[in-house]
């Protein structure tokens, strides 16, 4: 095989090529981008080979893990894409509580390990996810509020560098490429093949309480999570979507997560949303039911996600008040799309009780979280859907202090996703790393050693990739 690649590597024209690269994606709204190659990579020594083989035929490099890219960030014309999505090998030290994990596995699979041994790692909210683009964008999490960005819990990496050359990075060996493996996200410049990670002790008690409205009680409901979110240590998922149960007009559903020790602790922090102000209203209630977080998955997380839709997602982090947030909100929910288009607000950041952030490249977030998604069918909506969400996030931006790369729309509304500081030290790292460009950097986002000034400012007008 090609540079002794075990895997599949079919180019473009191959039989397959084309089934491949729509499979890339996960949903049916696939770019018109095209890699030159496609590797399938079964073990790291087909990564070292597709990685030399970029560089034999001057083609740049693009990963995937699993794919669960929004705007298919890792499909990109004149490129080899080496897909990681079986390299799936975990380990586990309970006794020193570390693990290893590579980048294919599902974070829903790994949770389902570590819960055997009562172990935890803080996996993402999507069944579906692979851990490799979920981690090196930061990682938002079941019971983030406790353990922060996944990012953080990451110890070292194994890695594949753009000279072909496998290499450890932890704290004191290659310490600038763990610390830029920890938020680069779809810019990191080179194959991480392996993550070590920090392992927790699981809770005894995940518990849920779900709360039902219609969209008149919108005002009252979103005012309301913007004052406690900051301050209670429950999780909040609170989502706006046309829905059944009031006859396919927008609902408002409100999902606060506990986990704790004990019932009683888990039922005293969640009784705070007993007091919310248009309890009154309220359609109906899910109170304090003991779960846990793949069953929280299945049932909450994963109907919104349909992969035969076509998808756009955009979000903010922000701490501002709802009452500025209010007049968007509600000429959306005048026009809100077809499901299961929705919006989320999770109130992820800012929690007093998360531990302090390391030395990383991930740098931005905020008190709250906002994410916006339209699903719909028909390719003939693309630009319809796409102004639908970039135009009412764009009229958010004054609220808003950055992006998060999990859910990034670059492409159509370039966005701060990082401090100036550490934008200006990935571009040095790549220029030390990936001397020669190998590796593609965010789509949409700045070029590399791009003048990193205004970064802070609302929209950052530069020039971007292709």
């Amino acid at each position: 095989m090609a540079n002794h690649i075990e895997g599949r590597v079919l180019r473009r024209g191959d039989y397959r090529y084309e089934s491949l690269r729509r499979d890339a994606c996960w949903h049916a709204g696939v770019p018109d981008r095209y890699p030159e190659v496609i590797v399938l990579a079964n073990n790291e020594d087909d990564v070292v080979g597709a990685v030399k083989l970029a560089g034999e035929e001057d083609l740049q490099i693009a990963v995937r893990s699993g794919g669960h890219s929004w705007s298919g960030s890792h499909l990109r014309d004149g490129t080899v894409l080496i897909d990681l999505s079986n390299l799936r090998h975990v380990t586990v030290d309970k006794e020193a509580m570390t693990g290893t994990a590579q980048p294919g596995i599902k974070g829903s699979e790994l949770n389902s390990m570590l819960a055997e041994k009562d172990l935890f790692f803080p996996t993402g909210h999507c069944t579906g996810v692979s851990i490799g683009g979920y981690l090196l964008q930061g990682g938002f999490a079941w019971a983030g509020r406790d353990y922060g960005p996944a990012c953080m819990s990451v110890t070292a990496i194994d890695a594949v560098t753009s000279d072909g050359e496998r290499i450890h990075a932890d704290e004191t060996r290659n310490a600038d490429l763990l610390w830029a493996a920890r938020g680069a996200g779809p810019g990191f410049f080179a194959v991480v093949t392996r993550f070590h990670v920090k392992l927790y002790p699981r809770k005894r008690i995940t518990m849920n309480s779900g709360y039902f409205w219609p969209a008149s009680a919108a005002r009252d409901v979103y005012g309301f999570v913007h004052e406690i979110g900051r301050q209670t240590p429950t999780e909040i998922n609170l989502m706006c979507n046309r829905d059944p149960m009031t006859n396919d007009e927008p609902l408002i559903s409100l999902n606060a997560t506990a986990f704790t020790d004990t019932e009683e602790e888990a039922r005293e922090q969640l009784s705070v949303f007993e007091s919310c102000p248009a309890h009154a209203h309220v359609l109906t209630t899910r109170l304090n039911e003991v779960t846990d977080t793949a069953t929280l998955s299945r049932l909450g997380t994963d109907p919104h996600y349909d992969e035969t839709k076509h998808y756009l997602a955009d979000n903010m982090w922000t701490h501002a008040a709802f009452d500025d947030l209010w007049p968007n909100f509600e000429a959306m929910l005048k026009t809100w799309p077809p499901a299961p288009s929705h919006m989320v607000l999770y109130n992820w950041g800012g929690h007093e009780g998360q531990p302090e952030r390391p030395p990383m490249a991930f740098s931005v977030e905020d008190e709250l979280y906002y994410g916006l998604y339209a699903a719909w069918s028909d390719p003939a909506d693309d630009r319809k859907y796409t102004d639908w969400v970039t135009n009412h996030m764009r009229a958010w931006e004054p609220y808003a202090s950055g992006i998060q790369l999990a859910d990034e729309n670059l492409v159509n509304r370039p966005y701060r996703f990082v401090s100036d500081e550490n934008l200006r030290r990935l571009d040095d790292l790549r220029a030390t790393w990936d001397p020669h460009g190998l590796f593609v950097s965010w789509l949409g986002g700045p070029k590399p050693g791009a003048d990193a000034a205004g970064v802070s400012g609302m929209r950052r007008k530069r020039t971007v990739d292709p």
